[in-house]
């Protein structure tokens, strides 16, 4: 069982009230959205469920590199046959099919130049996380955010923690000083592996079936994955100052080039710290999936599971909060697609999750560029790091 199978496994039944309210209001709008979807796979699929059973959404066009995997999702969803493409330049063919927002659910690295393009053509946006593998790439994002909503577009990052309103109420009180000043902090992340969906890369569309392998195309494990338990250090700390890492590949083999773990420190500007760990490997027994963070300050402390505990314990007895979030994976989504869906027939553009998105990827580029150089970095060296990924999509079909 994969990570993205034990989660939703875990999830369904929690989403189930939510999606029976929120289809209702669907069915109260005058007009359903005609949604265009690109990425066919896994994460794909899960969440195009998701938007059917909203049901404030028609499936009007979808494009996937792999011609095998746009054909099931249409014949499954119900998109017209001459409204599925393939190849590297199908996403812009669902641009110009007459949709009016598009999910994307491609590789991370796709992601800033399909929404830029998304945007310039004015459409809504609902894109999954990472939103970049590069500095570059998240900073572009940021600006489309802004770009969005001068436009009066929604553009929207789903992330399933930021769409919980378990998390949305212990973190907002965090942000009024519930714990007082933050001091220290755990971040954790272990999971077994991920395994290679060919075994053996022979060709360009062998390594794009393997794009979460390679750190060009994901960003890395740091990026593509632990950006869920870094979220929840990014909402409550807000950007570092500094950082010392070390990441590497001592245990996982197979194609790619991803690490199999990271630990980093950060360091914020008020003295605090918070430590991240991070570990993708099978490890003899220990538990498969721990997505988990620890945060104290001067008056209280929060400890989160992702689907799981959410405890704010505090000094303040008014500040005390106390949630659980089983169903995170699926209802996090779920509340996400219901508000893509509300911002749009209601008109509010402020793209509040754009800024938040790009703020919580840098914090994970920012593990792996500490990682990478090997010394204590600055985020002001961070935002100034230009370099590009640039995968191999030579001998790939447009």
């Amino acid at each position: 069982m994969n990570r993205r199978t034990l989660l939703s496994h875990a999830s369904l039944a929690a989403g189930a009230t939510v999606l029976a309210t929120s289809a209702v209001r669907a069915q109260e709008s005058p007009r359903k959205i005609k949604m265009g979807f690109v990425g066919c796979g896994g994460r794909g699929g899960f969440v195009a469920e998701i938007f059917k059973e909203d049901g404030g959404y028609e499936f009007a066009a979808a494009a996937d590199y792999f011609e095998d995997r746009v054909k099931g999702f249409g014949e499954k969803f119900g998109v017209p046959a001459d409204k599925r493409f393939t190849g590297l330049d199908g996403f812009r063919k669902v641009l110009a099919s007459g949709i009016d927002a598009v999910a994307i659910h491609t590789p991370a690295y796709f992601h800033p130049a399909q929404c830029e393009e998304a945007i310039a053509a004015g459409k809504h946006v609902f894109v999954a996380k990472p939103v970049a593998v590069d500095v570059p790439g998240s900073l572009t994002v940021g600006e489309l955010g802004r770009k969005a909503t001068a436009q009066k577009l929604v553009m929207l990052v789903d992330f399933q923690s930021r769409g919980n309103a378990v998390f949305q109420e212990a973190l907002s009180r965090v942000k009024r000083g519930a714990m007082g000043e933050l001091t220290y902090g755990e971040c954790i992340y272990e999971f077994g592996t991920l395994p290679a969906q060919v075994a053996e890369e022979k060709t360009a569309e062998d390594r794009l079936k393997n794009w979460v392998q390679h750190k060009s195309l994901s960003g890395d494990i740091c990026v593509e994955q632990n950006i869920h338990s870094l979220d929840i250090t990014a909402w409550a700390f807000g950007p570092p100052v500094r950082a010392t890492g070390f990441g590497s590949r001592r245990v996982k083999t197979g194609p790619g080039d991803t690490c199999d773990h990271y630990n980093v420190l950060f360091e914020y500007a008020n003295g605090g710290s918070v430590s991240f760990m991070s570990r993708q490997y099978n490890a003899w027994g220990a538990p498969g999936l721990v997505i988990k963070n620890r945060h104290f300050g001067t008056k209280g402390a929060l400890e989160t599971d992702f689907g799981g505990l959410v405890n704010l314990r505090a000094e303040d007895a008014k500040n005390v909060f106390r949630g659980k979030t089983d169903g995170l994976y699926k209802e996090g989504s779920v509340q996400q697609v219901r508000i893509f869906r509300e911002n749009i027939t209601g008109g509010k553009f402020d793209n509040a999750t754009v800024p938040n998105a790009v703020e919580t990827n840098l914090l994970c580029l920012f593990a792996r560029f500490a990682a990478e150089q090997k010394r204590t970095v600055t985020w002001d060296e961070l935002l100034k790091d230009t370099r590009r990924a640039e995968p191999d999509l030579s001998g790939l079909k447009a």
